[in-house]
């Protein structure tokens, strides 16, 4: 057995922007090479912003995919058994507010668990959030109600809270009136405001994990491309950074390999255990 093969014993693997292509299908190489480790007796885990429901299109592809760390590391969810094994979550009226807040800037408000909420209106013309590319996933999986903030009343917790924004100026304006609240944040792209409970990160919900399975973080290779991705790529053994990832996060990076529409992922997999 190779030095590698011993040393990591776990690949997390941010989806957007990393595992998925920019048109958000797999790339059959990387499905290829995701599957060759596994056999190996290496775990790769989904480590996305993504709800549970929102992962779910891609299992069948990835048959050897068990965990999911989701919703930024708020909730953690076995695939195999199809049973949540942890979460943590932001108080309804925490929602509330971060949804009125939304509106005034007419953001798109979308709360992210093991399903995925958004208004109904909105979800048929993502474009206009620069989210295109998501809306038939959207149109597909999510729960569309009228009004965001009597949703997030109706709730005790929600684990995730987006908001996409037709522009920065926007997106600024708001995290200034949101910012104050115990909550994390993390920008993403231009356009992009996520937030989870306080303390929770993918490295947190990571860290939940790899305790389960008795491994450490130097046991465990991360993947990724985005702000959302900085907590966890500092955390692991070996972060690798794509080649389609921010300036900042590729300066993190122990490893720098080829962007998502090239199976970056694949190949950093290949090269880390040498086949």
């Amino acid at each position: 057995m190779k030095k590698n093969e011993t040393q990591y014993k776990l690949v997390a693997v941010d989806m957007d922007g990393t595992l998925l292509k920019s048109d958000k299908t797999l790339h059959p190489d990387t499905i290829r090479d995701i599957e060759a480790i596994s056999a190996k007796g290496v775990d790769v885990v989904y480590c996305s912003g993504r709800a549970v429901i929102e992962v779910r299109p891609y299992l069948k592809q990835l048959p050897s995919v068990r965990y999911g760390i989701c919703c930024s590391g708020s909730v953690v969810y076995d695939f195999k058994e199809d049973k949540k094994i942890f979460s943590k979550e932001i108080a309804a009226k925490y929602a509330v507010f971060i949804s009125d807040v939304a509106k005034k800037y007419d953001g798109m408000t979308h709360f992210l668990a093991i399903g995925s909420t958004c208004n109904v209106h909105q979800v048929t013309h993502m474009d206009d959030y620069n989210m295109g590319v998501y809306q038939p996933l959207f149109e597909d999986i999510a729960k569309k109600v009228e009004d965001m903030s009597k949703e997030a009343a109706g709730q005790i917790s929600i684990p995730k809270v987006n908001i996409y924004f037709r522009t920065n100026a926007d997106r600024c304006a708001a995290f200034e009136e949101l910012k104050h609240l115990p909550l994390t944040f993390a920008t993403v792209g231009d356009t992009i405001l996520e937030m989870t409970a306080p303390g929770v990160s993918k490295a947190f919900g990571l860290e939940i994990l790899t305790n389960r399975l008795g491994i450490t973080f130097e046991n465990c290779v991360g993947i990724g491309d985005s702000d959302n991705d900085r907590e966890m790529l500092s955390a692991v053994g070996l972060p690798v950074g794509m080649g389609n990832a921010e300036k900042e996060i590729l300066a993190m990076c122990k490893m720098v390999t080829a962007d998502n529409d090239h199976n970056g992922v694949g190949k950093a997999i290949c090269k880390i255990f040498d086949f």
